[in-house]
């Protein structure tokens, strides 16, 4: 399955001191170490995985950091940055037990956006492990809470449209699926993300028998 698009900011944290503060530090360092290493892959499967690790290690850290300070927001991104890892190194189980945690600790924050992306999380790698059932309910869920929000990034939104469309598409939920992507399109199209629209497009192209 194709990448979803990305929102190149990191997910914003309100400003704190402390702890906190040293925590989202270190998640920040830890997430921009991965995203070059995504974009400019050192050479060799055992140079990316060293780069990885030290990617990992950092996160674990900031979890702890955030254990100590009580900092449960935060927790939740890193675990799920944890879980992304983990998905980047071919490990789905392992990062399924890790986005299981982060939406757990996000219920904790009360914090529904938080919660949201968590659970979309959750549900994208349900999917890829081909947990169908438990997929569309994460789905469904971040849906929902990104709709109750009203001030999601259009580009989360789209985010957990667009898988749910691809599940529909593959359950044979066909009406279902149009509907998934024509929002997904509106969303891509706000947020200015062109391959987003397009991939959109040729969706409800192939489902229009185009």
């Amino acid at each position: 399955m194709a990448r979803e698009p990305r929102n190149p900011a990191p997910e914003r944290l309100e400003p704190v001191g402390g702890g906190k503060e040293r925590a989202r530090a270190l998640i920040a360092k830890a997430w921009q170490a991965r995203y070059e290493a995504l974009q400019s892959p050192p050479t060799g499967e055992a140079a990316f995985r060293a780069v990885m690790a030290r990617v990992e290690a950092d996160l674990v850290r900031a979890c702890e950091m955030c254990k100590q300070a009580g900092a449960k927001q935060e927790l939740s991104v890193a675990l799920g940055k944890l879980g992304h890892v983990a998905s980047d190194l071919d490990r789905p189980d392992k990062a399924r037990t890790l986005f299981e945690e982060s939406v757990a600790v996000a219920r904790e924050a009360g914090d529904p956006l938080r919660l949201a992306h968590a659970v979309r999380h959750l549900g994208q790698v349900n999917h890829r492990l081909g947990r169908l059932e438990s997929a569309g309910r994460c789905l469904a869920q971040a849906i929902d809470l990104y709709d109750q929000a009203g001030t999601a990034h259009p580009l989360d939104h789209a985010n957990a449209l667009r898988p749910m469309a691809v599940l529909r598409e593959e359950t044979g939920d066909v009406e279902g699926a149009r509907l998934m992507w024509r929002r997904a399109a509106q969303l891509y199209r706000s947020a200015g993300v062109d391959e987003g629209v397009r991939e959109c497009e040729a969706h409800l192209s192939d489902l229009d028998g185009g």
